[in-house]
């Protein structure tokens, strides 16, 4: 490994030049350089006479020596400057003795850059003018004065692994604002001090106290941006006391990391930093970390999140007396007073990627026992620990000596009670076992409490140079999700294929018809023009077989059927895919009758192209959308009937290819019947398609998770958040995820996160927008009537992941019951507001096999809805419950429901009770699940989804009478319900079971408005069929056999129209299809045989026999 010398080396600042200098006594000045750091004088330049310019050549080189081991260390480095002072000898008077000086300004150089691995670096730094110097005048030009300096070591300081492994620490206090009323600024001079400690390596802590704090009564906003100043006192420039480039920028509060920082805390900010009291600071002080004590800060922060920030008040008293007697005075006084404290959260700083933390944090009185139970820390640091900052240079401001007086006496006092425990880290971890009675007790500060009272806070920055967690690029993670998952290009058009060999045996059909025609008029053109239209039926057949006999004599019939061979041998192989002989005669014979037919037929179509007075017009068709296979898909899947659902869903794939939001619903399909793989393949296929898909990465990352592939999980989720930083299903997702793992800190960072573009959403937009996201993946009724999400999974599955401490429960009841527990404990200690959210969640269970159904729609059903009556924002995890149920993943909702009912914006909710219901819905436990609803709808009893839940409740129950009741009030809402095309069916349904007719057929007329499918017509042509409106029942069915014509259902009630209608081929036809089908239902198949033999036709079985 590199090594760096351990002894002495000179750090050398070179003065080389000065610029646009001018002096007291006139512009050609005699000057010389003063050097100083650390206090310590470096040494003078020579005098030198400026020149009429402005410029002075000092070429006046300083150093000092840098030694780790016991001198000046890279942490003096860090946070003290050097100081170049340029003073003006002023010509001598008469009978003068000594020569008078004057300081004209003073230069700041930081020495930061050899912290950061540079061995030499030149800069040109101001030279700020002291009170009174001529230098405040800027000369002609606007040109400031100014110095020339280069700064030079032999070698870096620090090697390439101690660049690499170390760190640079920030710490800037602002102010503190709304301060006691206590604190006037007339009266003793007082001293406001500010101070923590920063785990270094080894046992010992560094302090960094602030010191000097400057009260203000207020009246106005501290001005943004202002500069940062140095903790350093005695600097004779103003502008010296600012670091350069270095400023405080403030920005809104949403964004902060600390307190206050809520919509409802905006007011008391604004008065605050506005009109009350405040103590200004604005210093910046630095802490270089090794290596040693980067691994200790960070532990640090892991065992003890919160920080204590202590304040306090210490009294400048005016002094006449000698030392000892101004020590005196100084215990007897006792003047450390309204000492308080704030808790800084620091562990934002181990979130991936975070470098600076900054915000408000309330003032408290410090109290021990407090202290010690949230921050592990046994020591004040001003009342225990103080005698540390005599010796430690790292103090914000040179220490005066009232306060070293202080220093000394908590120091006597402590001295004989705890030598040994001042030698221990002042913090310590949660594990350790010091009795609290070693400590000293504090219980009562009334003047600490003043704080409180005035609402004081501190405004903090703490920042590093480098996260102490690397978070992964978005570059590497785009390449990892490609490396698992390679981008494919949509697939060129191939040249040939099925459609081109047809489109070419049409070609050439055309080609030899013209070719024939041509050879027709050459032979009996003349004669065909004297006849005109007069020619009989024995002339054309003369004239066929000339024809004939010309072509076979003259070779044109063989050369046309090898022009034609080409085209047969090319549909052959891409049309029937035959490309092997065939195993046996007879299997030969039947493939040619089907391809002398199909060759035949498409003949007769090029034919009619070339003869367009000839063709027929087309037999209508109706075209299914995607949209509406998606229904139709959708309706398959709560009938049961998942074969039929799988080809609706294969038929869109088929249709469009590249769209990926096919390949997701595909895969939620897959989700929903426990096909894990094949959801994978489908969720991997949209990512392919488009790798900066949100809802893609999110459904890799949920299989990734289901299928235990850890480590893929987290990439695609990181990426989500990493193209989506908005997005609060993404941020959820991945603190699940860290849930499982048991990385408590990052999943903290994830749902604060998710939290807080939550807030700034709902800022932005000034309402809460019942949305699940942002994307195309929003519930919402597609023109079609469906969502665009799947049904939910028809089964609580497993916990989604093996790691200890899961709180997932497969058992419902305990879930509910330990959650429960939680809440009720949480409620002891705040008293939250329970909102009333609506419903929006989507639920199905599978049908009850029962005989009186006439259409099979077993199921309950719940989309996310649109319906609004609470101003209560959501969640970040009832948003991700939406997501989730919506996309199937059922896995992962009791962990959601968990955290829901712990949140301090959640808890029971409406919505929250009917996610309940629906669980006990999909375990058929119908006990439960009323019990539930009645919960939801004391909380909004207007809600019409919870009136749809408790229709499929009873609907699914067989107490068709209340599911009736409960179906008729939902559609009486003027808002809908979430989701009311099942809802019509079902109570249509209800209807034609009670031989209500006519509401059945306006029920089902507004289904067929809203959503049209086969089984919305359907329910209008039974209800025309009973009415005896065989027309309308005709023309419904027919909408219904034309949008799905494998329905036998649909057939029998065409069937029974063409009976009445007395259309016998139709009548047998619509039957024939009826029986082909498999009709189920018993009692229409008994019904369509009664009318037979009533009108004596319909069956030709029975007309045979």
């Amino acid at each position: 490994m590199e090594q760096v010398s351990s002894t002495g080396r000179p750090v050398q600042i070179t003065v080389t030049n000065g610029y646009y200098l001018k002096g007291l006594k006139g512009d050609t000045p005699v000057t010389f350089i003063r050097a100083e750091f650390n206090q310590v004088i470096m040494g003078d330049s020579a005098k030198i006479t400026v020149s009429s310019e402005g410029t002075a050549k000092y070429n006046f080189t300083s150093s000092f020596e840098f030694n780790p081991e016991g001198g000046t260390t890279l942490d003096d480095l860090a946070h003290k400057p050097v100081f170049l002072t340029v003073t003006e000898v002023l010509p001598k008077e008469k009978k003068q003795k000594e020569e008078k000086t004057f300081v004209l300004g003073q230069a700041v150089v930081d020495l930061l850059p050899l912290v950061e691995g540079e061995s030499s670096f030149e800069m040109v730094v101001p030279l700020h003018p002291v009170p009174g110097s001529p230098l405040e005048s800027v000369r002609p030009g606007g040109k400031l004065c100014s110095l020339e300096v280069k700064v030079f070591v032999s070698e870096p300081l620090l090697t390439s692994a101690q660049i690499s492994g170390s760190n640079l620490l920030k710490v800037t206090l602002e102010a503190a604002y709304s301060v006691p009323e206590s604190f006037i600024p007339v009266g003793p001079l007082q001293n406001y001090i500010v101070g923590l400690q920063i785990p270094s390596a080894g046992e010992k802590d560094c302090p960094i106290v602030f010191k000097n704090g400057t009260l203000k009564v207020g009246g106005e906003r501290e001005p943004v941006p202002r500069p940062k100043k140095w903790p350093i006192a005695n600097i004779q420039a103003p502008g010296a006391n600012n670091i350069p480039d270095a400023f405080i920028v403030g920005g809104p509060y949403e964004e902060e990391e600390g307190e206050l920082n809520h919509p409802e805390d905006r007011e008391f900010r604004n008065q605050a930093e506005c009109i009350k009291k405040r103590i200004v600071w604005d210093l910046e002080t630095r802490c270089y970390l090794d290596p040693p004590a980067v691994a200790s800060f960070q532990k640090r922060i892991a065992d003890c999140r919160l920080w204590p920030v202590e304040i306090t008040r210490v009294p400048l008293f005016a002094t006449s007396k000698g030392k000892g007697a101004k020590l005196d005075k100084t215990e007897d006084e006792s003047p450390l007073s309204f000492h308080g404290v704030a808790y800084v959260n620091m562990v934002p700083l181990l979130y991936p990627g975070v470098k600076r933390i900054r915000g408000a944090f309330h003032v408290y009185p410090y109290l021990d026992s407090t202290v010690y139970e949230k921050t592990k820390c046994l020591f004040s640091l001003f009342r225990d620990t103080g005698h540390h900052l005599i010796q430690n240079n790292k103090v914000g401001g040179i220490i005066s000596p009232q306060s070293k007086s202080i220093l000394s006496k908590s120091l006597k006092e402590e001295k004989t009670i705890k030598e040994k425990d001042m030698q221990a880290p002042s913090i310590k971890s949660q594990s350790s076992d010091t009795p609290l009675e070693a400590e000293p007790s504090l219980n009562h500060n009334p003047e600490g409490q003043q704080y409180v009272e005035a609402g004081t806070y501190l405004m903090l920055e703490i920042e590093l140079a480098k996260a102490l967690v690397p978070k992964r690029m978005p570059e590497e993670l785009a390449r990892r999700v490609k490396e698992m998952i390679p981008p494919r290009p949509p697939l060129t058009r191939r040249i040939g294929g099925a459609q081109k060999a047809v489109s070419d045996y049409h070609m050439q059909v055309k080609s030899i018809s013209r070719a024939i025609l041509d050879e027709y008029h050459r032979m009996f053109g003349k004669e065909v023009a004297k006849l005109e239209n007069e020619i009989d039926n024995e002339t054309l057949e003369e004239q066929k077989c000339q024809l004939n006999y010309e072509l076979n004599c003259s070779g044109k019939y063989f050369a046309f059927k090898e022009q034609l061979k080409h085209a047969v041998v090319k549909i052959v192989r891409e049309k029937y895919l035959k490309t092997t002989a065939f195993e046996n005669q007879e299997e030969l014979q039947t493939f040619i009758s089907e391809l002398y037919v199909f060759l035949v037929d498409q003949m007769h179509v090029a034919l009619n192209q070339v003869m367009p007075d000839d063709i027929q017009g087309p037999v209508s068709t109706i075209y299914t959308s995607s949209e509406q296979l998606r229904l139709f898909a959708f309706e398959a899947e709560v009938n049961e009937n998942f074969e039929m659902a799988a080809v609706y869903y294969e038929e869109r794939l088929v249709r469009e290819p590249q769209n990926l939001e096919n390949w997701l619903d595909y895969g939620a399909f897959g989700l929903l019947t426990g096909d894990n793989i094949k959801a994978q393949e489908c969720f991997r296929k949209a990512l392919s398609l488009n790798q900066n898909h949100i809802h893609s990465l999110l459904l890799c990352g949920i299989l990734a998770v289901l299928m235990e592939n850890y480590e893929q999980a987290e990439i695609f989720f990181e990426d989500a958040t990493c193209l989506e930083p908005t997005s609060v299903v993404a941020w959820t997702l991945l603190g699940l995820y860290y849930e499982i793992q048991n990385n408590d800190i990052r999943m903290e960072m994830a749902f604060h996160e998710a939290f807080k573009q939550l807030q700034m959403r709902e800022k932005s937009t000034g309402t809460v927008e019942f949305l699940v996201e942002e994307g195309k993946m929003e519930p919402r009724l597609d023109p079609w009537g469906i969502t665009n999400g799947s049904a939910t999974a028809l089964k609580v599955e497993a916990q989604a992941g093996p790691a200890p401490g899961d709180t997932t429960l497969t058992n419902l009841d305990e879930f509910i019951e330990e959650s429960k527990l939680k809440y009720e404990s949480k409620e002891q200690s705040q008293d939250p507001n329970i909102s009333q959210m609506s419903s929006s969640l989507f639920l199905k269970e599978m049908p009850v096999k029962t005989e009186t159904s006439k259409f099979q729609i077993p199921s309950v059903v719940l989309t996310p809805v649109p319906y609004v009556t609470s101003q209560t924002p959501a969640t970040i995890f009832m948003e991700t419950v939406r997501f989730l149920m919506k996309v199937n993943a059922v896995q992962y909702v009791h962990r959601v429901l968990a955290h829901e009912l712990l949140c301090p914006q959640g808890g029971p909710s409406c919505e929250y009770y009917l996610v309940l219901a629906q669980t006990h819905l999909l375990k058929k436990d119908f006990a439960k699940a009323e019990e539930y609803l009645q919960q939801a709808a004391q909380m909004d009893y207007l809600n019409p989804n919870v009136w749809g839940v408790k229709g499929h409740l009873y609907f699914l129950n067989g107490n068709h009478a209340e599911a009736k009741a409960c179906y008729e009030r939902t559609i009486s809402f003027v808002a809908d319900a979430s989701e009311m095309h099942f809802i019509f069916l079902r109570l249509g349904l209800i209807y034609l079971e009670e031989k209500e007719y006519e509401k059945a057929k306006r029920t089902y007329l507004q289904a067929c408005k809203r959503s049209p499918s086969c089984l919305t017509w359907l329910g209008v042509g039974i209800s025309c069929y009973r009415l005896e409106e065989l027309t309308e029942a005709e023309e419904a069915l027919s909408e219904a056999n034309a949008l799905n014509n494998y329905n036998a259902e649909v057939w029998a009630y065409l069937a029974l129209v063409c009976l009445k209608a007395g259309r016998q081929l139709e009548a047998e036809q619509a039957y024939k299809y009826t029986v082909k089908l498999k009709l189920k239902d018993e009692a229409l198949l008994a019904e369509i045989h009664k009318v037979q033999e009533m009108v004596g036709f319909g069956n030709p079985s029975f007309l045979h026999n």
